[in-house]
């Protein structure tokens, strides 16, 4: 596991915090004292489901406000619904926040260790009449609640005696009542012109096993009354979340100010834009759909925008914390170019990726004039940004090949390739000069090439100063290891797929994946580990997938060569 920790920007000057609003809120809170210059953030998953790489923008800002600020930051899962949650889910979430960099230490909570006490502070709600027990079902809270324009109408059973309320609320517990017949609501305000401070819903029966608590509660809190809670009882001084919740943070302070002996200090909640990426969709439950029906191969599909998707697929780290801090903190919500995200990728590695040579189609080549059986050995380096690196031994042979593309029979102007009667160079070797073509007899496609070299130009420089335009990468023959191509392309092909009219997955692309299974690499890469990571000339970036055994080789196409994006180039 590649896991490298981020340290406070004192160390570490490309941590991923820039200034903006919610720093200057922090500062303002600083200056007037509040929480007695004090920062404790946390990061707030609901374990049900994989991150994503919107939820790496929300650790960026989470873990980075903390270290900013030489704060705190805990990690919490918020498993208040457990129909939908799995261990799975909260190993995962604990594996991709070490991968990316961030450390909780031993401030690892659960919403589940304070469910008595979340049940406490309901029961002192209904003393203090500001809970009842209602009776109305589902679908007749939706229609009493009212629309945006029209104001709620109240339960018949919001004037219950308190008494009552108490009891119910208690029988609740004990398991007396059938799931959905009851609900305990916040007594606030049903013309309210915020629809989530009309009697909310705070708790709710359910008879599912959680996966922490077993079977030990039937009845479970609701997302909106518990999330401030725990954020109190952990001595959370900012409670960051996406632009979503800004219509709930008057629920939000409401709950806490329910509470304020308990709480003297709350928590303040601060909202900001959440990423979403074109040819993308980032929404969990899209995700697990597309996960559940096999439209993808589990979370971690590369083709996924899940962490442990774009970990697989090849991506660092670094890349990923660089591309959230360029995106920076926004108020309003927008969408991203993925070409950004890959453009950061391609940054990082540039410098960190050994080149090597490797043939997706190979097209074989057999030079006459070179003598059988001789084989050489070229040096070549590791990566011309990192000289350090040193170099790696190519061996060369008489047979080599080369991608099919890099010839042409009948060559259009401006190709400057291998084509009959042309010179090129082949990389870190020799010129060579193409003198025949071989096709198949039935379908007349080209099987192989005949060329001739020069001697005087090892190393791939000519002695005598004469210079060729087609430089081409190669593999011996003898030497070439077969392997496992996947090349990838966005999942969906239309830019804004949450955005079409329909089904979402029928703009799912079609060619997002091919796989190629006659490729051959240079013989260095016979000794691999899944997740590392080369350019291949010419080619692009590869990673080794984890499905790579011993004679196996699978290398997972990380991003191409060419950059895309139209920002500033460093």
């Amino acid at each position: 596991m590649e896991t490298q920790k981020v340290t406070n920007e004192t160390e570490n000057k490309s941590n991923p915090v820039i200034s903006n609003f919610i720093q200057e809120f922090i500062d303002d809170d600083f200056k007037n004292g509040r929480h007695g210059h004090r920062v404790h953030t946390r990061f707030p998953p609901e374990p049900n489901g994989y991150l994503h790489i919107g939820h790496a923008k929300a650790l960026c800002i989470d873990f980075g406000m903390a270290l900013l600020f030489g704060g705190k930051c805990n990690l919490r899962f918020d498993d208040t619904n457990p129909v939908k949650e799995d261990t799975e889910y909260v190993d995962s979430i604990q594996e991709d926040i070490h991968w990316l960099g961030f450390d909780w230490e031993d401030r690892l909570y659960y919403a589940s260790e304070y469910y008595e006490r979340l049940y406490q502070c309901a029961e002192k709600l209904i003393k203090n009449n500001k809970a009842y027990v209602c009776d109305l079902s589902g679908d007749q809270v939706r229609d009493y609640r009212g629309t945006l324009t029209e104001p709620g109408k109240e339960s018949p059973y919001r004037n219950r005696p308190l008494e009552e309320n108490l009891d119910l609320f208690r029988r609740m517990r004990s398991g007396e009542f059938e799931d959905g017949c009851r609900t305990l609501r916040a007594k606030i305000d049903m013309a309210s012109p915020n629809i989530n401070m009309r009697d909310p819903v705070i708790y709710r029966i359910r008879r599912v096993t959680h996966h922490r608590t077993g079977d030990q509660w039937c009845i479970y809190p609701m997302y909106d009354y518990a999330h401030p809670i725990s954020d109190a009882i952990e001595g959370i001084t900012h409670s960051l979340c996406s632009l979503e919740y800004e219509d709930h943070r008057p629920l939000y302070d409401w709950v806490l100010e329910q509470f304020r002996n308990e709480f003297p200090q709350p928590p303040r909640q601060i909202e900001f834009a959440r990423l979403n990426l074109n040819y993308t969709v980032m929404s969990k439950r899209k995700l697990l759909e597309l996960v559940k029906n096999n439209y993808v191969n589990g979370w971690d599909d590369p083709r996924m925008p899940t962490i442990s998707g774009l970990r697989r697929r090849g991506y660092t780290p670094e890349s990923i914390r660089n591309f959230c801090e360029r995106i920076g903190v926004a108020k309003s919500n927008s969408t991203v170019d993925i070409a950004l995200l890959e453009h950061c990728l391609r940054e990082d590695l540039n410098i960190k990726a050994p080149r090597v040579m490797g043939v997706l189609r190979p097209l074989k080549v057999i030079i006459d004039n070179y003598p059988e059986g001789k084989v050489e050995e070229f040096d070549a380096e590791i990566n011309p940004e990192n000289p350090e690196l040193g170099t790696r031994k190519v061996p060369f042979s008489r047979e080599i090949y080369i991608e099919q593309d890099d010839f042409m029979e009948e060559p259009p102007k401006g190709f400057f390739r291998l084509s009959p009667g042309r010179e090129v160079r082949l990389k870190h070797a020799y010129y060579v000069t193409c003198t025949n073509v071989v096709k198949d007899p039935n379908s007349g496609t080209i099987s192989e090439l005949h060329c001739t070299y020069d001697p005087q130009t090892r190393g791939g420089w000519s002695a005598d100063g004469r210079k060729v335009k087609g430089t081409l990468h190669w593999v011996s023959a003898k030497h070439a290891l077969p392997v496992e191509i996947r090349l990838y392309d966005h999942l969906f092909k239309v830019e804004n797929p949450d955005d079409v009219e329909g089904d979402y997955k029928s703009n799912l692309n079609p060619n997002s994946l091919q796989k190629l299974t006659n490729c051959l690499v240079e013989p260095s890469l016979a000794v691999t580990k899944p997740g590392d990571r080369y350019q291949f000339l010419r080619q692009g970036y590869f990673a080794v997938d984890p499905d790579s055994r011993s004679g196996n080789l699978i290398f997972n196409q990380v991003v191409s060569l060419k950059d895309s994006w139209k920002g500033e180039k460093k």
